[in-house]
């Protein structure tokens, strides 16, 4: 275990949610640089960019006090994605996103986490909104949002013309329940 930041684990009846590990370096790599999901939305970066991106989501941690989980299946020990609360200096607000890895996909472990982490987001920070930065046409994204209680309010984000804002109101009701 080599833990990059002071992420707390969160566990789910599937999922361990933990901070980023030098040995999770690879796996971001192959998404950034060759995902299917990454090609569709043209947002795929070279091995030195995802390096970037990867060193920025630990700083995420040391600045903010929260950031990307890296998504461990607990059968199989594997990461199958990253899912975390950011915002960055342009941003209005805080994010709750999501990239689930190549494979991981249709199983539900999006929602299980995201669920995780909104109910830390409540209880460990605080907040009481959360928001989501969708591309219009990812509707597996928009369905996600759609069964955490998220709505769009019909605006687009200043800081990505292409995705609409979905609006995660947090409750303890809400966040108590679990895929």
């Amino acid at each position: 275990m080599d833990n990059l930041t002071t992420a707390p684990t969160l566990t789910t009846t599937r999922l361990v949610l933990r901070g980023p590990e030098r040995d999770d370096l690879p796996a971001f790599t192959r998404f950034m640089t060759s995902a299917p999901s990454m090609i569709a939305q043209a947002e795929t970066v070279t091995a030195e960019q995802a390096w970037f991106g990867f060193l920025i989501g630990i700083g995420h941690w040391h600045w903010h006090g929260f950031g990307f989980f890296i998504v461990v299946e607990q059968s199989t020990g594997h990461p199958v994605g990253r899912v975390g609360l950011i915002k960055h200096s342009n941003w209005p607000d805080v994010e709750l996103a999501w990239h689930l890895f190549e494979g991981a996909e249709g199983k539900g472990f999006a929602t299980e986490a995201s669920f995780a982490v909104k109910r830390w987001a409540c209880e460990v920070l605080g907040l009481e909104r959360l928001y989501s930065y969708i591309d219009c046409g990812n509707t597996r994204s928009q369905a996600v949002a759609t069964r955490l209680g998220a709505v769009t309010d019909g605006t687009r984000a200043s800081h990505e013309p292409e995705a609409e804002v979905w609006v995660h109101l947090i409750d303890r009701d809400s966040t108590s329940q679990e895929t």
